[in-house]
C-alpha cells in the first residue's frame, strides 16, 4: 500500500523466482514506421512573396517549403492523466489501465508529460496510449501541469483527465485502516491534510473529462468502472501461466489453481522412457494414452472457461495453473503443454513454464 493510494488494491501475480523454460503460446510483432527525413533545403520567397523552388539537373522543380519540426498527427499516442485525492483509489485505476494495455508512469512531474508523450510519439507505435499519475507528491512540479496541458493541446494531443475522489469520511477510514499518515498532513491530522490537498486539487478537478466517486466502491467495482470506460467493446484480456512443477521440491507460492497427475503411471518407470521429459513426443503419448488422461484434460479444460468467465467479471487479468507430478519432468510437462494448447485455442494469451524440469 502507498501513501497515495490507502484503498485496497487487486493481487497481482508473481513471476517465478527460478529460471525456468518458457514457451510463448501467443506472439505479436509491433509494427515498425519508417520516417523520412526532412529535405535540407530551406524554404524561401521571391518577389511578390513567391514561393521559390530548387531545380535539379533534369529541369525537375522541387519545393524547398519544409514542414516545422514536430510530432507527427498520426503518431501522437492517446493520453490519460490520473489525478485525484490520496486514498481514492488511484493505484488501482492506473493498474487497471496497465492491464488494458496503456504504458503506466506513476507519480511523472507535471512538467515532463510533454516530453513523454513525444517519446510515445516516436516509438514506432510500440506506445500508442499512455497513462500518467500526477498527484500531490509531485507537489514541487504541480504548478507546471497547467502549462504543460497548454503545451499538449498546441501539439493536438488529446488528453483526459480521471479525477478519483471520495468523501473525508471515507478516506479517514482508509488511512487510519492502514495506519499511515496523509502525505499533506504534516503534524496536524488526517482531516488537515485532506482539506489542503481538496484546495490544490479544486481547479484540476473543475477540468477533469471524468470524475469517479469512490466512496462506497470496492477495489472490483472500481476496476469495472474504469472497464466500461476504457476497455472498449472488447472483453478484457486474461492471461495465462501454466506452469509444471514437481511436488518433492514444494508447491508454487504464486500458483492459483494446483492440479496433481500422480494418477497417471509415472513414466520414471518404463526404462526407455526414463531419461526424456514430457516434452518428448513417445513421453507425452504415453501419459495422455493412460485411462483417464484424455478425460481429465477435456473436463478441466472446460472448467477453466467457466472460471476463466468469473475471473474476468471480477476484473482478475492472469491466473497461474499449476500442474504437478513427482518430479516436474514427465507428467506434469506433458499435461502442462496440452492444457496450454487448449487455452491458447480459446483465445487466451498462454505461457508455459516448466520449473523443475531438469533439476533432477
Amino acid at each position: 500500500m502507498t501513501e497515495h493510494d490507502a484503498q485496497p488494491t487487486a493481487d497481482r501475480d508473481q513471476a517465478p523466482t527460478a529460471a525456468p523454460q518458457q514457451t510463448p503460446r501467443e506472439t505479436g510483432e509491433d509494427p515498425t514506421r519508417h520516417d523520412t527525413p526532412h529535405d535540407a533545403a530551406q524554404p524561401g520567397t521571391g518577389p511578390g512573396g513567391a514561393e521559390q523552388t530548387a531545380g535539379h539537373e533534369d529541369g525537375a522543380q522541387v519545393s524547398t517549403d519544409v514542414t516545422p519540426p514536430g510530432i507527427p498527427e498520426a503518431a501522437i499516442p492517446e493520453l490519460v492523466i490520473i489525478s485525484g485525492m490520496s486514498g481514492a483509489g488511484r493505484s488501482t485505476a492506473a493498474k487497471c489501465l496497465e492491464d488494458l494495455g496503456w504504458f503506466v508512469v506513476d507519480n511523472l512531474p507535471p512538467a515532463l508529460i510533454p516530453t513523454m508523450v513525444e517519446l510515445g510519439a516516436r516509438s514506432q507505435g510500440n506506445v500508442a496510449r499512455i497513462a500518467v499519475v500526477v498527484d500531490v507528491r509531485g507537489r514541487r512540479f504541480f504548478d507546471n501541469l497547467r502549462e504543460s496541458l497548454a503545451d499538449l493541446e498546441a501539439k493536438n494531443v488529446t488528453r483526459r483527465i480521471v479525477f478519483l475522489e471520495s468523501s473525508d469520511d471515507a478516506l479517514v477510514r482508509r488511512f487510519e485502516s492502514v495506519r499511515r499518515p496523509h502525505p499533506l498532513q504534516g503534524d496536524g491530522r488526517i482531516v488537515d491534510g485532506i482539506a489542503a490537498e481538496r484546495e490544490l486539487l479544486r481547479e484540476l478537478r473543475g477540468d477533469a473529462d471524468l470524475v469517479i466517486d469512490t466512496s462506497s466502491l470496492n477495489v472490483h467495482e472500481l476496476r469495472a468502472k474504469m472497464d466500461a470506460q476504457f476497455a472498449g467493446e472488447e472483453e478484457p484480456e486474461l492471461r495465462a501461466t501454466v506452469m509444471s512443477f514437481g511436488f518433492k521440491y514444494g508447491l508454487p507460492v504464486d500458483a492459483d489453481l494446483v492440479v496433481d497427475m500422480r494418477f497417471l503411471p509415472n513414466p520414471h518407470w518404463v526404462p526407455e522412457l526414463r531419461a526424456y521429459t514430457g516434452l518428448n513426443e513417445e513421453v507425452a503419448t504415453y501419459v495422455l494414452n493412460q485411462p483417464g488422461a484424455k478425460e481429465f484434460l477435456d473436463r478441466y479444460a472446460e472448467l477453466l472457461q467457466l472460471i476463466a468467465g468469473g475471473y474476468r467479471r471480477e476484473g482478475k487479468r492472469y491466473v497461474t495453473i499449476a500442474v504437478g507430478c513427482t518430479g516436474g519432468k514427465h507428467r506434469s510437462v506433458a499435461m502442462s503443454e496440452k492444457l496450454a494448447a487448449r487455452l491458447a485455442a480459446e483465445g487466451v494469451e498462454t505461457v508455459v513454464v516448466h520449473r523443475d524440469m531438469g533439476r533432477e
